[in-house]
């Protein structure tokens, strides 16, 4: 089996991407003496909340992923972030890539839900690799990308904010069964409202007012 490598040596969002998205860049490294043809790969990338530090405010804001603070010692399990496939052209020795990681913005997805909550700082994340590797000087062998391969990477948090408002500037996202939409929409047409956020904010100013008659 060859051994391979892998390095994280930073993340950037690109402001081109039609939808947020992070450019992880990687070294990869095999045995000098080793022609790497190409690279069939997967990547997993996990967010790993333990290896972090969190104020109070964003402690709260993660309290319906992780419960209280209290039980953090046995809840803060890792957050799977995305799972992505990479190619990569042929190379002897070492060679540097970039990994295309497509995010999204539903909040009902726990890797969002975390990355929304916190106010600065760092994301330790952990990319695990697997595929498969076509080696040879004359032909190809094919063998298999060590399962224990890894790398890290500490994500600036506003890395990942400049991503997603590069597409949501100030905005949220949230998925809802389409019934539901259905009656939204019959109500946004029934009173002549000029956009979702105009309903919305109906829908709130009209419950303010019927709590505050009780």
């Amino acid at each position: 089996m060859t051994t391979i490598s892998f390095t994280c040596t930073g993340v950037r969002a690109d402001p081109y991407a039609a939808g947020p998205t992070l450019v992880f860049r990687l070294r990869i490294t095999a045995p000098a003496d080793t022609r790497v043809h190409a690279l069939a790969l997967r990547c997993q990338l996990r967010i790993e909340p333990a290896r972090r530090r969190y104020a109070e405010a964003e402690g709260e804001r993660l309290a319906d992923l992780f419960g209280e603070r209290e039980r953090w010692g046995s809840t803060l399990h890792p957050v799977q972030f995305a799972h992505v496939p990479l190619l990569v052209t042929g190379f002897t020795g070492e060679t540097e890539t970039d990994l295309v990681v497509p995010c999204t913005y539903d909040m009902d997805v726990s890797a969002t839900r975390y990355l929304a909550a916190l106010d600065d700082g760092q994301v330790p994340l952990l990319l695990l690799f697997s595929g498969t590797a076509f080696t040879g000087p004359g032909g190809f062998q094919v063998t298999p990308v060590a399962w224990d391969q890894e790398a890290t990477v500490r994500m600036p948090v506003k890395v990942w904010r400049e991503a997603i408002d590069a597409h949501f500037p100030g905005c949220g996202w949230l998925r809802l069964p389409g019934a539901l939409m259905a009656e939204l929409l019959a109500y946004r047409s029934r009173r002549a409202l000029t956009s979702w956020e105009a309903t919305v904010r109906e829908l709130l100013a009209t419950a303010t007012a019927t709590e505050a008659v009780r």
